[in-house]
């Protein structure tokens, strides 16, 4: 379940910012491409379309802006970019398959590393928050 828009303008009203028409577009661009992990660049390609008066500066902004609020996540995939998603109403995240021949990135699904962590935890008496995972080789296309 993601955040609903008012969910995102009452987070942004708590730090005293607003939901600019500006956020609001870039919200809209993770809504209506939830199956990528999308860069800054991403964003601003997709933006140009519909909003040629946005600049890199404020794709840039925002995007950190809803990242500190937990709107998006961030992650780093080893090729030098920032990629994000919108985040989830939940523990734990997805984890990635990443083709490091064509840079494909597949989402799993399955935590498989529940157990792991719960042992982790006991053993070293350690409250376990979140975990990220990814997996690196080749895609179906590339092997």
């Amino acid at each position: 379940m993601t955040h609903t828009m008012e969910d995102i303008a009452k987070k942004l009203a708590e730090k005293d910012y607003k939901l600019t028409p500006q956020r609001k577009t870039i919200v809209e661009v993770f809504r209506a491409n939830p199956d990528r992990h999308l860069s800054a660049e991403d964003v601003y390609g997709i933006v140009k379309a519909t909003d040629p008066e946005i600049g890199m500066a404020t794709i840039y902004r925002t995007l950190d802006l809803l990242y500190e609020l937990d709107v998006l996540q961030r992650m780093d995939f080893g090729d030098g970019r920032s990629r994000y998603e919108l985040a989830q109403n939940e523990v734990h995240h997805h984890h990635h398959l990443i083709c490091t021949r064509c840079g494909r990135v597949l989402e799993f699904e399955d935590d498989l590393l529940e157990s792991l962590e719960e042992a982790i935890a006991r053993k070293s008496n350690f409250k376990i928050t979140d975990h990220h995972l990814k997996f690196y080789g080749y895609c179906e296309k590339c092997r």
